[in-house]
């Protein structure tokens, strides 16, 4: 043998030795890592969805919160954009972003997929297979069933796939990615049994529904892709989330805003759950959602009381199962079902470019996670799950050690208790009413238990925590006004060909024609107008008719805008119908075509069509009806904008820019502004505009539209009962977005250039820079509000009020303060028929001028207790500045 080659079987072997005595294993109770069971507390933070500069404290946050793990996606589109091409630098950076988790002393559970839906533009599939899909007619594909499931699993691994070894290319994709890297995370030392951080795999992302469709096919596809997984030899345990019959020595996990239903489908295997959903993805035109605090915590102690061991916060499913089986039936050629993605994140980000999915995925991927999409902490959620965090690590050597034992203490009300071997006792109270409080006796005491609650005593004795008694501040961000801009405008040119344009008849679907290189597509035609037609003399103009797959189409007659039609995340379909002004001789009609994301899940992506399929007519002609459909078209993909590069620095210098034109459908708008000062993050108030796209120095912010106001139903959230993603909504009749997000880093002090593409004709003038920061701060806080401060210890610490301001603002203004019976919440409240006179006195003295304060809840400090017999809450509402 040659001494290279011996040197490579060398190293081969010793990399296996390494991995057979791998230092992360499971058992059925628990992942086990360095020979210890582990309670595992992660949260997602996916990377490119925000800027390397923000990692470190976002990890830090994630950390100081309480986790344990990161979880993220890897993201194989961008990290191989076309074949063999790869990219791991900037936002891509993953590499850089592991290390920085190690930094920080936390480990990663490292999701590879490839494919992972995630509410990103086609799932996060190899972006060059839509290429490749296109480039064969939709006969072509059917007539070659075998290439045609190739390139359909090319497009998304959640597709129907048979393991045909003559067709098994798109396999072969998967696992050469895969491979990839695994073997990047190996040369650099990142898993745990080489000293790095990642402890736990994952290989596909939420195919078992597919398996109830598609049979034995999925089947064997999913055991195919366990294997290579289990082949890599990582040395760290695989999952495969939603999947039910993954095989040893996978483990299959729970998705979902709850999973104290779920056991693994081996008694040897622990209980996990890989993405408790924090709330829901914004959508443009639907309602903002919030998930409340209570009953986010609430389904994380349930999981943990059933003895659950791993839990990770994701941020929002992209659509529920109803709706996906809706736009199923309803879209795709071929009849097929939906699977859904969805996680609990700990902080969303944004969508930056034209990454979101969907369609119809706004550019924010807030998800109301405890961590915003601008990196600050959503409070209360971040702190009062940092609390429950506290308090399973205090539970974790009994939760570990065996199963509960679980006693009835009322109709809906049951107490888990856990032991270790030492004789700790822990218990989990736990009260089902969606309605009532519940009064019960434990181990020898009363204990009050909110509804919906469950609350948590590592002694058996002392209650820590309840997951209903919020006592952690509460902050109300504000959008403070940093500048404006001074604009200029460019047209887009709507009867522009370029040499790439084309011509032939009939209508051509929009992806088969951009390869999603734009999502913009030029449809032209020209229809004859005879000088007897009757219409010329009697006014009544023929109506056009045009028929659309969606998303959003404008419709040009003669170079003038006649009407614009767009769907909806329900139904991305579309119609317009409207009379049209013609002239004798000929008429171009002129229709862009709008994408707005790319479905992210699902089967059969080749058949979730976009663009105009027709059919076209014009009716009310001496001929009667006239069916444009088959007629010839002209084509033109993308915009003349685009071509130029007018977002960019270098393409928006080689035209000449004029004055802004307001409400003037499709034109460009250019300025250029000095980055604000501060440090707050910062973001554009788009709320003057209608629909587009925004770049800043030439990075793509992503697409706007806050003129399609959130249809749906808001009104007062009540935390008790089970959550759904329409239970708690906000921005009805609003912008479903109105501001987005402006990395910092993506500034220089001077010169910045911020490009605005706008179709529907919106007034720039009102366009603004804008600092996210703290407005009001308030606290409720019970007089028996739990603390896990000294619990175990005669200094046990009584309910205290905490406020503080963000780094370097200070309390200027105590707004509201009370202690007794007050009503309302943070930004209307009012005093309630018991209310301590001297409430304000005690946070003016302790809170003015200091950046952070606390004040005691008990009467003495309020002057005396103003209603006794009765159980009191102090309340306060602060201003930052």
């Amino acid at each position: 043998m040659a001494p290279a080659a011996l040197a490579y079987v060398t190293v081969a072997v010793a990399v296996l030795a390494a991995a057979a005595s791998a230092a992360v294993t499971y058992d059925r109770k628990a992942v086990v890592v360095n020979g210890q069971r582990r309670i595992l507390l992660s949260g997602s933070i996916h990377y490119p969805r925000s800027v390397p500069e923000m990692w470190p404290d976002l990890i830090q946050k994630a950390k100081d919160g309480g986790l344990d793990v990161v979880q993220t996606y890897v993201f194989w589109n961008g990290h191989e954009p076309s074949p063999g091409q790869y990219y791991f630098e900037g936002r891509y950076d993953l590499v850089h972003f592991i290390k920085l988790v190690k930094q920080t002393g936390l480990y990663v559970h490292l999701r590879i997929g490839p494919y992972v839906c995630a509410e990103w533009n086609f799932g996060m599939s190899q972006a060059s297979a839509l290429g490749l899909i296109m480039s064969h007619s939709r006969q072509e594909l059917i007539d070659r069933s075998g290439f045609h499931l190739f390139l359909l699993s090319k497009i998304s691994a959640n597709s129907v796939i048979f393991l045909n070894p003559e067709v098994n290319l798109e396999q072969a994709e998967m696992q050469k990615f895969t491979t990839k890297i695994v073997d990047m995370m190996k040369s650099e030392g990142l898993f745990e049994w080489q000293g790095g951080p990642i402890i736990l795999s994952q290989i596909e992302n939420e195919f078992g529904p597919l398996e109830w469709d598609q049979g034995e096919p999925a089947k064997a596809y999913a055991s195919w892709a366990a294997n290579i997984a289990v082949a890599l030899n990582t040395g760290v345990p695989w999952i495969m989330c939603k999947e039910d019959d993954a095989p040893d020595p996978i483990i299959n996990t729970c998705n979902g805003f709850y999973c104290d239903w779920f056991s693994p489908n081996k008694p040897h295997k622990p209980t996990m759950w890989t993405e408790a959903w924090t709330a829901w993805f914004t959508g443009f035109g639907i309602p903002v959602p919030h998930r409340p605090v209570e009953d986010l915590a609430y389904g994380v102690a349930k999981f943990i009381q059933k003895g659950g061991s791993f839990v990770n916060y994701y941020m929002v499913p992209p659509i529920v199962y109803a709706l996906q089986m809706s736009l199923i039936t309803k879209l795709l050629i071929e009849i097929s079902s939906e699977s859904s993605d969805t996680t609990f994140q700990y902080h969303g980000g944004t969508n930056f470019g034209r990454t979101a999915g969907g369609p119809f995925i706004a550019t924010s991927y807030d998800y109301d996670a405890p961590i915003d999409e601008y990196g600050l902490l959503r409070e209360p959620k971040w702190g009062h799950l940092k609390e429950l965090h506290k308090a399973i690590k205090l539970c974790e050597p009994a939760l570990i050690a065996g199963d509960p034992i679980v006693t009835s203490l009322g109709n809906a009300q049951q107490a888990s208790v856990f032991r270790s071997s030492t004789g700790t006792c822990v218990a989990f109270l736990e009260n089902k009413d969606k309605v009532s409080y519940a009064r019960v006796a434990f181990n020898g005491m009363h204990h009050g238990l909110p509804p919906w609650s469950i609350s948590i005593l590592p002694d058996c004795k002392t209650i820590v925590y309840n997951t209903a008694r919020v006592g952690n501040q509460i902050s109300q961000m504000k959008m403070e006004w940093a500048g404006g801009f001074t604009w200029q405008s460019y047209n887009e040119d709507i009867n522009s060909l370029s040499e790439e344009s084309f011509a032939t008849v009939g209508l051509l679907e929009q992806i088969n024609v951009t390869r999603d290189k734009t999502d913009y597509l030029w449809y032209t035609t020209y229809v004859e107008i005879a000088q007897d037609e009757q219409f010329l003399s009697n006014g009544k103009n023929p109506m056009l008719t045009v028929m659309s797959a969606g998303h959003a189409l404008h419709i040009f007659i003669n170079g003038q805008l006649t009407g614009t039609v767009y769907g909806n995340v329900e139904d991305p379909r579309l119609t317009y119908s409207g009379n049209v002004k013609l002239w004798p001789g000929s008429n171009t009609i002129s229709c862009l075509s709008i994408a707005v994301g790319l479905p992210n899940m699902g089967e059969h992506f080749e058949t979730w069509n976009a663009g105009i399929l027709g059919p076209v007519t014009l009716d009310g002609l001496n001929e009667g009806r006239r069916d444009l459909t088959w007629q010839k078209w002209t084509y033109q993909v993308g915009l003349k904008g685009e071509t130029l590069s007018l977002h960019s620095l270098s393409g928006s210098s080689s035209v000449e820019w004029g004055e802004p034109m307001q409400k003037q459908p499709l034109t460009w708008y250019k300025a250029f502004f000095n980055a604000p000062d501060g440090d707050e993050p910062l973001a554009l108030d788009m709320s003057s505009m209608g629909k587009g796209q925004i770049w800043i120095n030439g990075q793509g912010i992503g697409r706007y539209w806050p003129g399609y106001k959130a249809s749906g139903t808001c009104g007062i959230c009540d935390y008790r009962g089970e959550y759904d993603e329409k239970k708690c909504q906000t921005n009805c009749g609003d912008s479903s977005q109105r501001w987005y997000h402006v990395p910092r880093s993506w500034l220089n002090p001077t010169g910045n250039l911020l490009v605005i593409f706008e179709e529907w004709g919106g007034d720039p003038t009102g366009i603004s820079m804008v600092k996210r920061t703290t407005g009001s701060i308030c606290a409720d806080v019970s007089e028996w509000q739990p603390s896990m401060k000294n619990w175990h210890t005669k200094d046990y610490e009584k309910a205290k009020i905490h406020l503080q301001c963000d780094h370097g603002r200070k309390i200027t203004e105590i707004k509201f303060a009370s202690f007794g019976t007050p009503q309302g919440s943070c930004g209307g409240y009012s005093e309630g028929a018991c209310h301590a006179h001297k409430s304000y006195d005690i946070f003016w003295k302790n809170c003015i001028g200091q950046e952070r304060c606390g004040v005691s809840v008990v009467p003495d400090v309020f002057g005396g207790d103003p209603c006794p017999g009765t159980m009191k809450r102090a309340v306060v509402e602060a201003i930052c500045g």
